[in-house]
C-alpha cells in the first residue's frame, strides 16, 4: 500500500467485504447534540430568539465563547494529506480516514471533541491564513501529517499568530513518549541522562524534535543521521532545519555513516523507516536502548534488537513497549483546554513525559518502560502535568 503521489496510487485492492472497509464505511464519527430539541420552547432557547442573548454577550465580552461555545473542548485536526502515515503524499481527500481517527482517539483518550480538516493546499501561506482564519470555531489546532520541513515554519508561523494552542503531533507527541520511555529505559540500565550518547536515525518532524526535548531533558552527545550519513556542520547539502541540527549537535556528531555513529552508542532511536543493519547494530554499547519506531517495519526487528540491547521498544502495537502517540496528545491538550493555555511550552511537554514514565513505577521491566496506550490513568496524570505547569509558567488564562 505505497502511494507514489497526491494522485496516484499503486494500492488497486478495494474490497468491500473488507472488515477494514465495513468498519470505515459511513466515516468514524458523527456530530451529536448535548441539548434537547423536545419541543418549541428548547428550539426557542437553542435557536432563535433565544441564541440571540447568547451572541451579544459573547459580542462584548468574546472570552464567554469558551464558556457558551464548543471552544472550550474542541480541536481542528488539521493536514494538507502530504505526509501520511507511511503513505506519503496521498492529498487530502486520501488523509481523511486518518484525521477521523485522530479524532476518535482523541474523543476515546481524552474526552477532547475533534474536527478533522483537509486542506486541499499545500502552500505554506495559504495553509498558515486558513488556520487563522478558522481558529475562531476552535480552541486549539492539532497539526497532522504535514511534509517536513513545511510542517517547522506552518507551526511557528501559527504559534506567533495565534493565542490557543498547536501543536505538531508528528513532531512533539512522538518526542514526548520517546523521552518517556527513554527515562525509564535509563533507569532500568542505571545509566545517566547527561552520559548518553544517543544515534537518532531520521531527521524530519520528529527526528529534529527528538532531538529537542532530550536536549532539554539534559541529553547532549546527540548525532543525528539522514541517508547521507551523520549530520554535521561540515556537509553543503542542508536545509535550514539540518542546518539547525547540525549546530546544535556539533560538539559531539562527527562525519561518518550511522554504523560509525553506534559505535559504543548508548541509544539508537529510529524515526526514519531504513533499515540499520545487523552489524551496525552489534557496535552498540552493552545493555543498549533500541527504539526502532518505523511502521510497519522497525529499522531494527527486535528479534535482531534483543540480541544486543537490553530495552527495545517499536511502534507497534504487537511487541512490548509501543511508543505510542495517542499516550500523550490527548492528556496535553486537555489539560491545555482545561485551563485555557496560549501555547503548549517545551516546560509542558517535559512534564507530561515525566508523568507518563512515572505511571509505569515498580513496575519497571525490560519489557515495561512505557504504559498502554489503554491505561485509564495516562489522560488524567499528563493533563494534570500540563495544568500545573501552564499556570506555573504564566501560560494559563484561567488560574484556577
Amino acid at each position: 500500500m505505497v502511494a507514489t503521489d497526491s494522485t496516484t496510487s499503486t494500492f488497486d485492492a478495494f474490497d468491500p467485504t473488507d472488515p477494514v472497509f465495513a468498519l470505515h464505511r459511513g466515516g468514524k464519527m458523527q456530530v451529536a447534540a448535548t441539548v434537547p430539541l423536545r419541543d418549541a420552547d428548547d428550539l426557542s432557547m437553542s435557536y432563535t430568539p433565544g441564541v440571540a442573548r447568547v451572541c451579544e454577550a459573547i459580542a462584548a465580552d468574546p472570552d464567554l465563547s469558551h464558556d457558551y461555545t464548543w471552544v472550550s473542548n474542541t480541536v481542528a485536526v488539521i493536514t494538507d494529506g502530504t505526509a501520511v502515515l507511511g503513505l506519503g503524499d496521498i492529498g487530502p481527500a486520501a488523509s481523511m480516514p486518518v484525521m477521523e481517527g485522530k479524532a476518535v482517539l482523541f474523543k476515546q483518550f481524552g474526552g477532547v471533541d475533534a474536527i478533522p480538516v483537509a486542506l486541499a493546499t499545500t502552500d505554506v501561506d495559504e495553509i498558515v491564513e486558513t488556520i487563522v482564519r478558522m481558529a475562531p470555531t476552535f480552541g486549539g489546532v492539532n497539526l497532522e501529517d504535514i511534509s517536513s520541513p513545511r510542517c517547522f515554519e506552518i507551526e511557528e508561523r501559527l504559534i506567533e499568530r495565534l493565542d490557543i494552542p498547536v501543536f505538531h503531533d508528528d513532531q512533539h507527541g512522538t518526542a514526548v513518549v520517546t523521552l518517556a520511555a527513554l527515562i525509564n529505559a535509563v533507569r532500568l540500565t542505571d545509566r545517566d541522562m547527561q552520559d548518553l550518547k544517543v544515534v537518532i536515525s531520521g531527521a524530519g518532524a520528529a527526528g529534529v524534535a527528538i532531538a529537542k526535548i532530550l536536549q532539554s531533558a539534559g541529553v547532549h552527545r546527540i548525532s543525528v543521521v539522514d541517508r547521507q550519513g551523520v549530520i554535521h556542520p561540515g556537509r553543503d547539502d542542508l536545509n535550514s532545519v539540518k542546518q539547525w541540527l547540525a549546530d546544535q549537535t556539533a560538539d559531539w556528531a562527527r562525519p561518518g555513516t550511522v554504523g560509525d555513529a553506534l559505535e559504543k552508542a548508548d541509544v539508537f532511536i529510529g524515526v526514519s523507516g531504513g533499515t540499520i543493519p545487523e552489524e551496525d547494530v552489534a557496535r552498540m554499547a552493552p545493555d543498549a536502548i533500541i527504539f526502532a519506531m518505523a511502521n510497519p517495519n522497525p529499522e531494527v526487528h527486535p528479534d535482531v534488537a534483543h540480541r544486543y540491547a537490553r530495552v527495545v521498544a517499536t511502534g507497534r502495537s504487537d511487541f512490548p513497549n509501543q511508543i505510542n502517540n495517542v499516550l500523550v496528545f490527548p492528556g496535553i491538550f486537555r489539560g491545555a483546554l482545561a485551563v485555557r493555555a496560549t501555547a503548549i511550552s517545551e516546560g509542558m511537554k517535559l512534564a507530561a513525559a515525566h508523568a507518563i514514565a512515572e505511571l509505569v513505577g515498580d513496575d519497571l521491566s525490560e519489557s515495561y518502560v512505557i504504559p498502554s496506550p489503554f491505561d485509564p490513568r495516562v489522560a488524567d496524570v499528563v493533563s494534570r502535568a500540563v495544568t500545573e505547569t501552564a499556570r506555573r509558567e504564566g501560560l494559563a488564562r484561567r488560574p484556577y
